[in-house]
């Protein structure tokens, strides 16, 4: 564990799905502990939506695990998605996953795009950066890879997050190999710190360690999908799935094959989770809220709970969850990602072969 970085950690499970309502239909009456809201469908027609970015110009991206990425403007799902996007390896979790813009965006068009890329050996999690023009990436250029590569398409991670000083994290799983989180001369399992080219820090916490690889900031982590910089502390927050009802390393669990995973619950050195949550909900992206939209919520924490049907928010006192509840539970199927727009209102995608982009209103 890099003493860098304190890692939290939330846990997963997989169940069905539902249906969504019908595009322009707000369902009102929802309720939250501090405010009333509504869910608005924006578009479907989008193919499992892993991830989405707001431009400055006011349009959308949205990334389609098997490797489109569409653009959402105007009010509508424009038909055609961007060429120059990379070749993914579209099996399993794999596909394309995460975009991010370049804090420097506005003035230099530059993005950057997770995905699972074959090679020998098989995938890994691969990190590209390109230029966004006109209906296309341009100068797409791989800055990273999660090797050694593995057959599979299981635990792939991946998110990526900039934080206040331009420093670039990326989180990759450990292709459900376990011991590859604890090795440090492997980059599956890891939350991995990179400049904007893809070059180590050399205030890494391992670099110049044998055998240790110089882009590891924090380690032993099993399928981390969620990362966020807290905008009050300018800390890494972290979340990761993990086992049925336990997390890989310091929760204590059970596998899926119902083997004991480890009996302890702590140990020294590990860092304990923020919050657990047992049966899993199977988390996926984390996003802090300061928006004026929502007054009572600004501060708190969200996640969405695949297995759960539901957002959950987070109510945080520092570092300490002092209060949780799941909004429009049973209302989504799958939620994906949770993105706060420059609007101040939150966006969601919903992970399904009719996937759909959805946002929350103030009733």
């Amino acid at each position: 564990m890099a003493r860098s970085m304190k890692r939290r950690h939330f846990l997963a499970a997989a169940t069905t799905g539902l249906a969504a309502p019908a595009i322009g239909r707000a369902q009102g009456g929802l309720k939250s502990d501090k405010t009333s809201l509504r869910l608005v469908t924006l578009s479907h027609g989008l193919v499992q939506p892993w991830s989405l970015a707001f431009l400055p110009d006011g349009r959308m991206l949205i990334t389609e695990r098997p490797g489109r990425l569409r653009v959402f403007a105007n009010g509508r799902l424009e038909p055609t998605p961007l060429a120059g996007v990379p070749r993914v390896a579209a099996t399993g979790q794999g596909g394309l996953l995460d975009v991010c813009l370049h804090p420097a965006f506005a003035q230099n068009r530059v993005l950057y795009l997770s995905y699972s890329a074959e090679g020998a050996g098989g995938n890994a999690t691969t990190i590209a950066r390109a230029e966004l023009g006109e209906g296309s990436l341009q100068g797409l250029t791989v800055i990273f890879e999660a090797v050694p590569r593995a057959p599979g398409g299981l635990h792939f991670g991946s998110r990526i997050v900039f934080d206040r000083a331009g420093l670039m994290y990326v989180s990759t799983g450990e292709r459900y190999n376990r011991p590859r989180a604890q090795n440090l001369g492997d980059l599956g399992g890891k939350i991995v710190r990179l400049t904007d080219d893809g070059t180590v820090p050399p205030d890494n916490p391992f670099v110049g360690r044998a055998g240790a690889k110089p882009e590891i900031w924090s380690y032993g982590h099993r399928n981390a999908q969620g990362l966020a910089v807290n905008p009050a502390s300018g800390k890494l927050w972290e979340h990761e799935h993990g086992p049925r009802g336990g997390d890989e390393i310091n929760i204590h669990g059970i596998d899926y094959d119902g083997s004991i995973i480890s009996p302890n619950k702590s140990l020294p050195g590990m860092e304990d989770p923020l919050r657990v949550w047992t049966p899993s909900i199977s988390p996926c992206g984390l996003c802090f809220y300061t928006g004026d939209k929502f007054p009572a919520w600004q501060g708190s924490l969200y996640t969405r709970g695949l297995s759960a049907y539901a957002l959950f928010r987070l109510e945080l006192d520092g570092e300490r969850v002092i209060g949780e509840e799941r909004l429009i539970e049973g209302r989504l199927p799958y939620i994906r990602d949770v993105r706060q727009g420059p609007d101040g209102l939150l966006y969601l995608v919903t992970h399904s072969d009719d996937g759909g982009l959805f946002r929350l209103d103030p009733a």
